[in-house]
């Protein structure tokens, strides 16, 4: 697995590239045709005025319309790059984008809640942009330094004198840009480490707005939000400043450089060893030089931005940082939805990672030594065992943090156990393909995130082929109707964003909705009518009841009025289930779960 990891990230942008070599080539052999004609223009203009120097007029005029030529075919040239650049530039970032996303989708849930939400989306959205915008201007610097260079060893020829001085600043220009780019390669990562920060941290106040708006803590946030924004911005500000420093003394010297060859030249032409010509020639391409440092220090800056953006991206296929989901390859038909815990062990653990530096360590070390740091860990469960029997109604009750909602994210495979094993019809659900098993369970969460579509969209995504009838059903059992029927849309109102348009119970509500559209084997409510008014909350009940027999229904609630019905209840106590059986017989039995009863009913 490991050395699969290691050839896909060795290959991973070029693979994305090399779908479009030869929209890629034609980019590229386009775009040297028009810096050949760059080349030249210059040479032509440089014989213009030899020849307007000699009184060749007539010669001069044909080398003008050759210029004119020339200039039309190179604007020509630069249109058809653009044109090229806009059509399969975008076709490779949504293949990235859509290639990143997925393997989103195979992360553990613990991934995504080890890191950022920034994180995801600049290396999903953001970086993929990046990384091809660099690859473009990379290839334009490039032509457009071989370009410099090609003039500067044509001047090279004119003079030996001047060839020596460009050659000599040269050399220090480039080595300059180097140690500048050396400086950067630090500094860019900051910037994106604290840029993922500001993403995450946008994400959660627009999420949050509401909850902000009703605490009062918008003084608060903001001063959060200044922290954030004054890391980025000092993080932004050492990169800019740096370069800034770099690019002033790089310029002082081209130009400086540039007003000596100038007096140089005249000097030359004083003493009848250079023509005017050839001090035309070198006085319009005075840029060259320039061009020349600029574009390798450019060349190796956005060579290091790829790099950067492609580590970032690819690290999502890393699965010691991002963990991704492991499935078998048994496919099942015919489940039944019997459940049982066998010696199950589970801990939460937290990690960072540390990010080493290059610079410092061996190339070795860094691919292999970048080992994830425990930070903490929560001991959640020691050897639990339990069975479900197919087709009851069960429901896990416990005061908070007893490790309820934790048993149901095992029981559907979005936490891997630690030890033990999770079975299925007496199958370890580890062996089970990922179809059969997301097929096979529906889960509710307490905040279900509903998608920015309508409400029948929301629907659909469950059981795409879905009936009208059997859409009017799910909506009627979820006690969803009357709420569409004073909707001017209907069921075909939009919802917004997370849902931002419904309440809390409304949210849930449609949650229920869809998951009771796909009629899986096994059905799970964790905390599902916590946001539901009494009225709502019975509704629903007597829905969840009208499955009974039909479905494995497990259930976790806090509102103990709730699971009344429920065939058993399991009685959870730091970890550990230390009673079951029907509510009555609990109530009767068990003093904590009665005293947890009448608390709520009080």
């Amino acid at each position: 697995m490991k050395t699969q990891k290691k050839e896909h990230k060795k290959i991973a942008f070029w693979k994305y590239l090399s779908k479009y070599k030869w929209a890629a080539f034609l980019y590229i052999l386009i775009y040297a045709l028009s810096c050949g004609c760059g080349i030249f223009i210059a040479i032509f203009l440089a014989s213009i005025i030899e020849s307007i120097s000699v009184q060749e007029f007539q010669k001069a005029i044909y080398l003008m319309f050759g210029t004119l030529g020339l200039y039309l075919f190179r604007r020509l040239c630069w249109y058809l790059t653009n044109v090229v650049y806009c059509k399969y530039s975008f076709k490779i970032m949504a293949d990235l984008n859509t290639d990143l996303a997925m393997q989103s989708f195979k992360l553990t849930s613990k991934s995504f809640s080890d890191h950022e939400t920034g994180t995801f989306v600049q290396r999903i959205v953001a970086d993929p942009e990046r990384i091809v915008d660099n690859l473009a201007s990379l290839v334009d610097r490039l032509t457009d330094t071989i370009t410099a260079v090609i003039m500067l060893i044509y001047i090279f020829t004119l003079n030996v004198w001047i060839s020596l001085i460009y050659l000599f600043v040269c050399i220090i220009g480039i080595l300059w840009e180097i140690l500048r780019v050396k400086i950067r390669r630090k500094n860019r990562r900051l910037v994106r480490k604290t840029n993922d920060k500001i993403d995450s941290l946008t994400t959660e106040i627009v999420r949050s707005e509401k909850d902000i708006k009703s605490m009062g803590l918008e003084t608060k946030l903001s001063e959060v939000s200044k922290e954030s924004y004054d890391a980025y911005r000092k993080a932004r500000y050492k990169l800019d400043f740096t370069d800034m420093n770099f690019w002033t003394l790089r310029n002082f010297i081209i130009e400086i450089t540039t007003l000596a060859i100038m007096f140089l030249g005249i000097y030359l032409m004083d003493r009848g060893l250079l023509t005017l010509a050839s001090f035309m020639l070198i006085y319009s391409n005075n840029g060259s030089l320039r061009d020349l440092i600029w574009g390798f220090g450019d060349i190796a800056t956005k060579f290091i931005d790829i790099k950067v953006s492609n580590e970032r991206m690819f690290a999502l296929f890393d699965d010691k940082e991002f963990v991704t989901e492991k499935f078998g390859n048994l496919s099942v038909d015919n489940i039944v939805g019997e459940i049982e815990f066998k010696n199950v062990s589970f801990t939460f653990r937290e990690y960072e990672y540390e990010m080493l530096d290059k610079n410092n360590v061996s190339y070795k070390t860094f691919k292999q030594k970048r080992e994830p740091k425990l930070i903490s860990e929560n001991h959640i469960f020691e050897n639990l065992s339990f069975k479900i029997k197919p087709n009851t109604t069960v429901a896990f009750v416990g005061k908070s943090g007893s490790g309820k909602s934790t048993i149901l994210n095992l029981m559907s495979k979005m936490y891997e156990v630690e030890s033990g094993e999770v079975l299925i019809d007496g199958i370890n659900i580890n062996d089970f393909d990922k179809k059969t098993l997301r097929k096979t369970i529906s889960l509710v969460n307490q905040f279900p995130y509903i998608f920015d579509m309508t409400i029948k969209e929301n629907l659909l995504l469950a059981k795409v082929d879905a009936t009208e009838e059997e859409i009017e059903d799910a909506i009627q059992k979820a006690s969803l109707a009357e709420f569409i029927s004073t909707l001017p849309k209907g069921i075909d109102t939009n919802v917004g964003e997370s849902g931002i348009k419904l309440s809390g119970g409304q949210k849930q509500r449609l949650a229920i909705a869809r998951a009771l559209l796909r009629n899986s084997n096994i059905i799970i409510f964790d905390e599902s009518t916590s946001s539901l008014d009494n009225f709502a909350q019975e509704e629903v009940k007597r829905s969840i009841d009208g499955l009974k027999g039909k479905s494995t229904i497990v259930i976790v609630a806090h509102r103990l009025s709730t699971i009344r019905n429920v065939d058993k209840i399991f009685f959870l106590d730091e970890g550990e289930i230390v009673d079951e059986g029907s509510f009555e017989e609990l109530f009767e039995r068990n003093e904590k779960f009665k005293a947890m009863f009448l608390a709520e009913n009080i």
